[in-house]
């Protein structure tokens, strides 16, 4: 069941989302990115190894013709490099270039500092966060005793 707080809490997240993309707009054009290639340079973490496709295609929650479509663009700008998985010589990963770091590296900064959210307090965003994760879940998927009714499955 749809509830008047849940409708205003998506509505708000949707509106954040928005503005956030419309306020980093200008920074996503200098470096000829859109918001979608944004974030799959966003969910490449330098500190971890790099990620397979088949795992980029689940943190973007995208298919893999999507994923090719903007890797693809990444690899043209010079951001990203494809490289063969060293536990799948099968599969592929997505290496961060040095230019790919430093872009992303301008761009994160970018958007944390032009999100709506950055007007909350250290305290606020920790809750914020905590609400967030518990929703989420520990490894990013909808947690198990999270209910989610009334809407789109993906928000």
């Amino acid at each position: 069941m749809t509830t008047p707080d849940l409708t205003a809490v998506v509505a708000a997240t949707h509106d954040i989302w928005m503005r956030t993309n419309d306020l980093i707009g200008q920074s996503l054009a200098e470096h000829q990115m859109t918001p979608a290639t944004f974030q799959a340079l966003w969910v490449i973490d330098p500190d971890e190894p790099p990620p397979s496709m088949k795992l980029m295609a689940e943190r973007l929650y995208c298919n893999a013709p999507n994923l090719t479509f903007i890797s693809n663009q990444l690899v043209d700008r010079g951001l990203v490099e494809r490289a063969v998985d060293p536990d799948d010589r099968r599969s592929r990963v997505l290496v961060l270039t040095a230019r790919g770091r430093q872009v992303r590296d301008e761009l994160v900064r970018a958007t944390l500092e032009k999100t709506p959210l950055a007007v909350l307090s250290a305290v606020e965003l920790r809750q914020l966060s905590a609400l967030l994760q518990r929703v989420a879940g520990p490894d990013g998927q909808p947690a198990a005793n999270a209910q989610f009714s009334g809407g789109p499955s993906s928000i």
